[in-house]
């Protein structure tokens, strides 16, 4: 018998031939539990169907999709009436749902709610305990696979954003036995020997299996321990695991990880650049006004300063002096009159005077002036002042 030569396609087109043909392959009743979840735009459902030992990647179109009366999630347990058939492109086989049925929750899904529900009790997700993520890191460690997709989409969103940034890379395990463990090596070494600013924990996608390692509990208590912050970056957007709750930022995926713990060097440069406009600005303003302020300083100097003080006292002086010398002058001026006025008085009343008129003065003993008669004869010495002097007289009779 010859065996003809067949290509790639022609294998796969003669596997999807006897799958299709198959009537067993094209009425199964399959159950298991939902992982892996993806609902596309067009309106079709990707997931994976598995059990304890192995799982199967299925397909429901929009079509189909269409009468679901629930909505899918992972670690959903479900039955599902489908079709097995094989992709000729790829040359895999995968389950082409036509109803899904709900049958309950799956056993990982049930222990990462568990988990979930005891940490958030203990309160390693509470915000109070996260750390500041630092604006301007200079080195970043890495935790995740030295072959994946991830730790090359973090280089190059990390060398594009900004290049002065150093990248340390933990090589560790990210699914299967011991990848936990190897996690929390990585972490603990970053913190023990404190070389790095941020430390990156992640992956790319995957079902909740392959991502499974990230929900360990020790690894929760090292990541909540740890003195460096840490951004997980795990799988993709809808992708939820333990380590994400922890951390204290949680991106969407590896490269958004990157992109939130290095900041664009462009833009850092612009900030710079408007912080130093400010900074100009601020200067020139503060500048203007303490110019201002020392020109009114000076001008109010200049008013209140003691030279000023002086010779404004000085002029007051002067005008006191003028003052107390025309107060003066007036007072004399007016001693004078008065004087002058009293001395008129005096020269118009002066008994010598009247004396010069041939009148005379009779005086008693005791210097008293005798005005009458009765008086004098009283008296028998007296005192008589003429003009020219003075006389004593006895007296003998009185005619």
């Amino acid at each position: 018998m010859i065996i003809k030569t067949l290509s790639v396609t022609e294998v796969n087109n003669y596997l999807k031939k006897i799958v299709d043909n198959d009537f067993i392959l094209n009425n199964l009743n399959v159950k298991g539990e939902i992982s892996n979840l993806k609902v596309h735009s067009s309106g079709h459902i990707y997931f994976s169907l598995k059990d304890d030992l192995c799982k199967i990647n299925c397909i429901m179109f929009r079509s189909d999709a269409a009468s679901l009366t629930f909505k899918p999630k992972d670690g959903m347990k479900v039955e599902m009436k489908c079709r097995l058939s094989t992709y000729v492109k790829d040359g895999t086989y995968q389950l082409y749902c036509r109803q899904l049925k709900q049958g309950g929750i799956g056993d990982l899904f049930v222990q990462f709610q568990l988990l979930k529900e005891d940490l958030f009790k203990e309160g390693l997700f509470d915000e109070q305990y996260k750390k500041p993520i630092p604006s301007f890191p200079q080195r970043i460690g890495v935790v995740t696979s030295p072959t994946g997709a991830a730790i090359k989409d973090i280089i190059n969103v990390v060398k594009r954003r900004n290049s002065f940034v150093d990248i340390v890379l933990y090589p560790s395990l990210v699914q299967g036995e011991g990848a936990s463990e190897d996690l929390i090596k990585g972490i603990e070494f970053f913190n023990k020997n404190n070389t790095v600013d941020i430390i990156i924990i992640g992956r790319g996608g995957g079902s909740i299996e392959e991502l499974w390692a990230f929900n360990d509990k020790n690894l929760a208590y090292t990541i909540f321990k740890s003195k460096i912050p840490i951004i997980s970056g795990i799988g993709h957007e809808v992708d939820f695991t333990i380590a994400d709750f922890v951390s204290d930022i949680r991106a969407a995926t590896p490269s958004a990880a990157a992109e939130i713990a290095v900041p664009q060097l462009s833009e850092i440069i612009d900030k710079i650049l408007n912080t130093s406009d400010i900074l100009k600005r601020s200067i020139s303003r503060i500048l203007s006004l303490e110019k201002n302020r020392i020109g009114s300083c000076e001008k109010l100097l200049k008013t209140y300063s003691p030279l000023e003080l002086i010779v404004n006292e000085y002029n007051k002086i002067d005008n006191l002096k003028d003052k107390l010398n025309k107060s003066i002058h007036k007072r004399v001026d007016n001693t004078y009159l008065e004087l002058r006025n009293a001395n008129n008085l005096l020269v118009a009343f002066n008994p010598t005077n009247v004396l010069n008129k041939g009148y005379a003065i009779i005086e008693d003993s005791k210097d008293r002036i005798i005005r009458d008669l009765e008086h004098l004869r009283k008296e028998n010495e007296i005192k008589i002042t003429l003009k020219d002097g003075s006389t004593k007289i006895t007296i003998s009779s009185i005619e």
